[in-house]
């Protein structure tokens, strides 16, 4: 039995925006793209992305179904009142220049990232998906080590919202 993540599952008020930032933007397969009805009314649109290592995105967009407000906020940290680096998903690149590769494609194809962040071992840029789902793109610099469990780091308070 593999552990770690089967898929994340995220909400959209626009599923046809999110199908193509997934798909266009990002690169990510749709593997899915489900109806589900609700006894109750209405249905459920599941669209599945595959990220690559067996893992998955997984979006549902209400359609009608009672209880579920219209107007929710899609983006989790804004509702809550919070930093966008609180609720994040980090998706891994395999080399640093991979993800300076990877950040000049999404800025070609027009879409807002941030600089380059370094902490830690790792090095990252982020986005923000048209739910304003904050994603992060990441890739390591160096292996993990003894001083990466445990201590201590200073961050700007920009860094909890990365954006340019």
């Amino acid at each position: 039995m593999k552990n770690g993540f089967s898929h994340v599952g995220l909400s959209t008020h626009d599923m046809e925006a999110t199908i193509d930032f997934y798909q266009k933007t990002l690169g990510f397969e749709c593997t899915a793209d489900n109806q589900i009805s609700v006894e109750e009314g209405g249905h459920l649109r599941q669209v599945i992305f595959d990220i690559g290592a067996g893992e998955f995105i997984a979006f549902m967009e209400s359609h009608d179904v009672p209880d579920i407000p219209k107007d929710y906020d899609t983006g989790i940290n804004e509702a809550l009142g919070v930093p966008n680096m609180f609720y994040h998903f980090a998706l891994s690149v395999e080399t640093p220049e991979a993800l300076t590769a990877k950040r000049n494609e999404l800025i070609a194809k027009g879409v807002r990232v941030s600089s380059l962040v370094h902490h830690g071992p790792g090095k990252s840029f982020y986005v923000k998906d048209p739910n304003q789902i904050q994603l992060e793109f990441t890739a390591s610099m160096r292996e993990l080590d003894a001083n990466d469990s445990t201590g201590s780091f200073t961050i700007r308070r920009a860094m909890l919202d990365p954006e340019d």
